[in-house]
C-alpha cells in the first residue's frame, strides 16, 4: 500500500483508520532487515502520569515480548522524577536507563544519547514528546541511527509551548519516520511541512487492563458517596483539556444527585477548586493524579472528557475498555475512535450542549448502557496492542531495508 495523499488519499485513509492503521510499503525489505532482533530506544521526558507515558510502556512492553532488545531513556530534571513510568516498566524486560538532566542541560543530554546509542549498537531511536524529538532526534542522526517519532498532540497554550511546538514540528522534517495518533494531526503536519512520505497514521492502542476495582471497592477507595451519580473527568488540568468546560456544564445541569470526581492536577486546578465552591447541586471531588486511573473507572456512572483539542486519547480508550458510558467533545481523532452509536459528541467549548449530554445519558441509562457496550467492543477489535506493535516494526524495518539498500547500491 502507498500513503494516502489528495483528498483520494485521505479518503481512503479515513476508511483503512477503521481497520486499525494506514500503512506504507515504499521499500522492498532486505532479508536480514525481516529477520533480525533490533534493538530500540525509547526517549521521553515523562510526566506524573499521562497517555504518552502509557503509550511508551505500552509499545516498550510489547515490544520487548516479540523478542526486541527495548531500551527506554527517560529524562529526568530531578531523581525522583518520572517514578511512576519507570515503576511501570518494572519486570517487563525493559532496559531502563534514567538520564538526569538538570535544568536546560540541552547539550550535555544530546551528547549522552549519542554515547547511549553507540554503546548499546541502537537500531532505531524513537521519540516522543517536544523535548524528546529536538534533544533526541539530532542525537539519533548524530548517532547514524534511523530516528521515528510518535507525535501524541499538540496542546498550543502559552507562548513558550506554541514556541517549542513550533520548532518540533520543524524537527519532524528531519526525522526518517513521523508516526501521528489522528488524521487531523496528518492533515496538520503535511500542511505545515513534513512530507507524506514521512507521515505514518498509526492510532494509538490499549493493552488488557490489570486488576480492574468493581464499582464499590472503586467508590469506597476513592473516598465517593454510594448512592450518587457519579461522573468522572480524568485528565491533566490546564487550559486545552476544557475542565471549565465541564464545570460549567454541571453548572448549568444543576442536579443534586450528581458528584463529579475529577482525576488529575495542573495549572487551574486551583481556581477552577475555587470556582466550584459557588456551584450548587453539583459536588466536586478533587483527586488529584492517581496512578493506574483506569483501574477506578467502574466507580463511575458516566465519563465525560471536554477538551478543547486531542490526538488520540489514551485515557478514552480506558473508559471504552471498562464498558462506561462517555459522553466526549468532537476533537482531534476522537470522531475516528467513537462514533455516536458508540458514545455522545458534543462540540467543543459549549457548556450547554455538553450538560443536554451528560442530562440525556442520565435520563436514559439503558440507551447509555448500549452505547457503552458497542464502544468496549469496538476497543477490544479495532484498538488492541498486537497490530499496533506490528505497524511499528513495519515502519522500522522499512527504514532500515532502504538504507540496506542504498549502502548496497554504493
Amino acid at each position: 500500500m502507498s500513503h494516502a495523499s489528495g483528498g483520494q488519499g485521505r479518503a481512503r485513509c479515513a476508511e483503512v483508520l477503521r481497520h486499525r492503521h494506514c500503512s506504507t510499503d515504499r521499500n522492498p525489505l532486505h532479508p536480514t532487515a525481516l529477520s533480525t532482533p533490533l534493538t530500540i530506544m525509547h526517549l521521553l521526558a515523562p510526566a506524573p502520569v499521562g497517555g504518552l507515558e502509557t503509550v511508551v510502556s505500552t509499545l516498550a512492553a510489547t515490544q520487548s515480548l516479540s523478542g526486541h532488545r527495548v531500551v527506554v531513556v527517560p529524562t529526568l530534571s530531578a531523581t525522583d522524577d518520572g517514578q511512576h513510568f519507570i515503576d511501570s516498566l518494572a519486570g517487563r524486560k525493559v532496559e531502563v536507563v534514567p538520564l538526569l538532566v538538570r535544568g536546560r542541560a540541552y547539550l550535555k543530554e544530546n551528547r549522552q544519547l549519542v554515547e547511549l546509542c553507540r554503546n548499546r549498537n541502537v537500531t532505531i531511536v524513537h521519540t516522543h514528546g517536544y523535548r524528546s524529538d529536538i534533544v533526541g532526534g539530532l542525537a539519533g542522526r548524530k548517532a547514524g541511527v534511523p530516528i521515528v517519532t510518535t507525535v501524541h498532540g499538540f496542546t498550543g497554550g502559552s507562548l513558550k509551548n506554541r514556541g517549542l511546538e513550533a520548532l518540533q514540528r520543524l524537527a519532524f522534517r528531519a526525522f526518517d519516520a513521523v508516526a501521528v495518533v489522528s488524521r487531523p494531526q496528518y492533515n496538520q503536519l503535511r500542511d505545515s511541512g513534513v512530507s507524506d512520505h514521512r507521515l505514518h497514521l498509526v492510532p494509538n492502542a490499549l493493552a488488557p487492563q490489570s486488576a480492574p476495582l468493581d464499582r464499590s471497592s472503586a467508590r469506597h477507595a476513592l473516598g465517593l458517596p454510594e448512592h450518587s451519580i457519579i461522573i468522572g473527568w480524568v485528565g491533566r488540568l490546564s487550559q486545552e483539556k476544557g475542565v471549565d468546560v465541564f464545570v460549567d456544564a454541571l453548572r448549568i445541569l444543576d442536579d443534586p444527585r450528581v458528584c463529579a470526581a475529577v482525576f488529575g492536577d495542573g495549572p487551574v486546578r486551583a481556581s477552577e477548586e475555587l470556582r466550584t465552591l459557588s456551584i450548587r447541586g453539583s459536588q466536586f471531588r478533587w483527586l488529584g493524579a492517581i496512578p493506574d486511573a483506569a483501574r477506578y473507572f467502574a466507580a463511575f456512572d458516566l465519563f465525560v472528557m471536554s477538551s478543547r483539542a486531542e490526538g488520540l486519547p489514551m485515557v478514552l480508550l480506558e473508559a471504552m475498555a471498562a464498558g462506561v458510558p462517555i459522553v466526549t467533545t468532537r476533537v482531534g481523532g476522537i470522531p475516528d475512535l467513537l462514533s455516536p452509536s458508540e458514545g455522545m459528541l458534543v462540540p467543543p467549548d459549549d457548556p450547554s450542549s455538553l450538560a443536554a449530554a451528560i442530562r440525556a445519558a442520565i435520563v436514559d441509562p439503558a440507551a447509555a448502557a448500549t452505547r457503552a457496550q458497542a464502544a468496549q467492543r469496538r476497543q477490544r477489535a479495532d484498538f488492541s496492542v498486537g497490530p499496533w506493535s506490528e505497524r511499528y516494526e513495519s515502519i522500522y524495518r522499512d527504514l532500515l531495508a532502504a538504507r540496506t539498500s542504498t549502502a548496497e547500491r554504493t
